[in-house]
């Protein structure tokens, strides 16, 4: 468990930060502002939340439950709920003061994948049994 937990916050953390400079190059790059939609707070949180909830899930499957076997299953739910939680980007309807309201999606989409790319990408340096 506790190496589990170290993983999702390391990766939290790193998907927060990549998240982070992504929304600024991307708010510099297209001179937007979406800072009245997402800041900084939310999203070290949500990273953090999400990848705290993929170790519990790996904690639940491998430890608790004994079946290693459906961490490939596991992996496949996870990539399920990120795609479908792009559908909250896309059906929010933004306040008419904003500039560019369009250009919200493309800020907000690619952020949902950071988290389980970053806590994916990190799995081989967490994991217990070495490979050859």
């Amino acid at each position: 468990m506790r190496k589990l937990l170290i993983q999702g916050i390391i990766a939290g953390i790193l998907s927060a930060i990549a998240c982070i400079i992504y929304q600024n190059v991307y708010q510099e790059m297209l001179f937007v502002d979406f800072g009245k939609m997402i800041n900084s707070g939310s999203i070290i949180g949500a990273c953090l939340i999400s990848c705290l909830l993929m170790a519990v899930g790996y904690w639940l499957i491998v430890e608790k439950l004994g079946k290693a076997k459906l961490k490939g299953w596991l992996n496949i739910a996870i990539m399920l709920f990120s795609f479908i939680s792009i559908l909250g980007p896309i059906s929010v309807s933004l306040p008419l003061d904003i500039e560019f309201p369009e250009m919200f999606i493309g800020l907000s989409i690619p952020m949902h994948f950071f988290p389980p790319m970053v806590f994916f990408g990190l799995a081989p340096f967490f994991d217990s049994k070495p490979t050859n």
